[in-house]
């Protein structure tokens, strides 16, 4: 049994929750008793369920964001970099697979992401977080081959079908979309990711859209029109990889915040409640009893405002994360607390913005690993 006192939540209580068998087990003003349970304790801390990122691609997550101007659609952008950049793009993928995906989890992980939903090659990483891939991916309609029949499979698996759709802003991609719908002919559930050129009546035909601001405003200067099509769909959080975004999920939130297409509440959710019911995490997505263990704690910045607090945050600002039966990242100030109740060799500590991190395996290794493919990587983490 685990105890954590004295954390703010977001909706201003103060509380101390209580955890067993990976479960959320009660919820209290204030735990007294059980002195066989690990006691940590909080000053100017928060709570909030573990992100879920929507949308990644991990195996591109050791790139820099390539691109050198504004793109109409992905297609242009896709030619230019293999043209441009191709030096940059033969560098990374001289690292194997298995490698640059591992990496992507981990940049996910330091985040406050304990869901990622991965778009693409499926691998097994034996992950600390949850890497979700029972859906169906297609690339794109330009570039997916044969898509109407994978959209069209008899006795498929019952999966939602995620694409990128709408990706740009010229009447080819709007047009892709109109076709996709058309060729929809089973009416399977699709997940669109972009939708930068989707209308509201093309909205209707989707049972959400994964916003990636960041990636949009970096390739295309401008992003989908979230303030109107989230009347027609749900709207989940994607942070692509880093080939077209930054690596700080945090900052590609504030991004999305200062658009002011969302509440602070519906971004907020786009994060946790929203993708919960879309991919069926019942489990997970809420701070609440029975639920999983699935937990971030990180600096509380403003006590008035909670969830500004919450979107000032960066990974340097992350306190604790709880994935299930244990703790897999934890800041170095909870150190003395721990140190005598989880097995410290299973841990490796990095800095971030020169703040000390001990987090669940080895990455000093998988960065020494990579790094044996090309030297020239420039990680966002520092290691001893």
């Amino acid at each position: 049994m685990t105890v954590l006192h004295n954390i703010h939540t977001i909706e201003e209580s103060t509380i101390d929750v209580i955890l067993k068998d990976g479960k959320i087990t009660d919820i209290q003003a204030e735990e007294k008793g059980n002195d066989n349970a690990l006691h940590l304790y909080f000053d100017n801390a928060f709570i909030f369920p573990g992100l879920i990122n929507s949308h990644d691609h991990l195996e591109f997550n050791l790139f820099p964001q390539l691109g050198n101007f504004i793109y109409n659609n992905y297609l242009e952008w896709g030619s230019d970099i293999h043209q441009q950049d191709k030096d940059i793009i033969n560098a990374v993928l001289k690292v194997p697979k298995q490698l640059r995906a591992k990496w992507g989890m981990y940049k996910n992980l330091v985040s406050g992401v304990t869901t990622v939903v991965q778009h693409g090659a499926v691998f097994n990483l034996n992950a600390p977080i949850d890497i979700f891939q029972d859906s169906f991916s297609l690339h794109s309609i330009g570039l997916e081959k044969h898509w109407k029949y994978k959209l069209n499979k008899l006795f498929a698996k019952n999966q939602p079908y995620v694409i990128h759709i709408g990706e740009g802003t010229d009447d080819v991609v709007f047009k892709e979309i109109d076709e996709l719908i058309k060729w929809n002919f089973l009416k399977r559930k699709i997940i669109a990711v972009h939708g930068i050129a989707m209308n509201n009546e093309q909205a209707k035909a989707f049972d959400a859209l994964i916003w990636c601001p960041d990636s949009n405003f970096f390739l295309y200067n401008t992003t989908a029109q979230i303030d109107k099509l989230k009347k027609e769909t749900k709207v989940l959080f994607g942070t692509d990889s880093t080939v077209s975004a930054d690596w700080n999920i945090w900052k590609q939130l504030r991004m999305a915040r200062a658009t002011g297409m969302l509440t602070d509440d519906e971004l907020f959710n786009t994060l946790n409640l929203s993708p919960a019911l879309v991919w069926g995490l019942s489990s997970i997505g809420s701070i609440a009893e029975n639920k999983n263990a699935d937990i971030v704690i990180a600096k509380l910045k403003n006590k008035e405002d909670k969830l500004d607090s919450f979107f000032s945050l960066n990974p340097e600002d992350i306190l604790l994360i709880i994935k299930n039966e244990g703790v897999i990242l934890f800041d170095e100030q909870l150190f003395s607390q721990l140190k005598d109740h989880i097995q410290m060799s299973d841990y490796s500590k990095i800095f971030i913005n020169n703040t000390g991190k001990f987090v669940k395996g080895n990455i000093p290794a998988l960065m020494n690993e990579i790094k044996k493919y090309e030297p020239e990587i420039i990680f966002p983490v520092e290691v001893e």
